[in-house]
């Protein structure tokens, strides 16, 4: 098993395989380790403490949330590098938990402290709507196969908010 630095706080693979995103909350990077030779490919900079990561499914973006940094950083696969950072609107927003629509269309990511979920156009990327008072400190975030419903795992209250992404 190769060791590779900085410790890291959660991986990612991308749809196509081919990379693993490591996020490192205390030194504001993303290591991208390339999957057929388990090296380190590139080290990406970003907004502070990045805590996750989701793709496009034809792995030709990636979406980082950045807890610290009040942002969504978009990254461009092929270039390792991030090209925009969206910085989601209310008070106290804490970007986490981060997940992308079945279409492809949406990005929704959970802000934690700003009990809100934020919905990001993939098109234009920027943000589309902020869905308010999901939950106390919605975290994770999960949506399913037909794009309908997604669900906040949140924080102090021990419970799960599901929300209807049609209304």
């Amino acid at each position: 098993m190769k060791r590779h630095p900085p410790p890291a706080l959660v991986a990612f693979a991308s749809p196509d395989g081919r990379w693993v995103y490591v996020t490192g909350e205390s030194s504001n990077t993303v290591h991208v380790i390339e999957t057929r030779t388990n090296e380190i490919a590139a080290v990406i900079q970003t907004p502070g403490r990045p805590r996750a990561a989701a793709f496009l499914p034809d792995s030709s973006k990636a979406y980082v949330t950045c807890e610290t940094g009040n942002s969504v950083a978009v990254v461009d696969v092929a270039a390792n590098k991030v090209v925009k950072e969206i910085k989601p609107p209310g008070e106290n927003v804490r970007p986490m938990g981060v997940v992308v629509s079945p279409d492809a269309r949406r990005v929704y990511v959970t802000t934690g402290r700003g009990k809100s979920v934020v919905v990001i156009d993939t098109g234009k990327d920027e943000v589309e709507a902020v869905i308010p008072d999901v939950g106390d400190r919605p975290w994770g975030i999960g949506v399913t196969p037909d794009g309908r419903k997604l669900y906040t795992a949140n924080g102090p209250s021990n419970d799960v908010s599901l929300i209807d992404t049609g209304s």
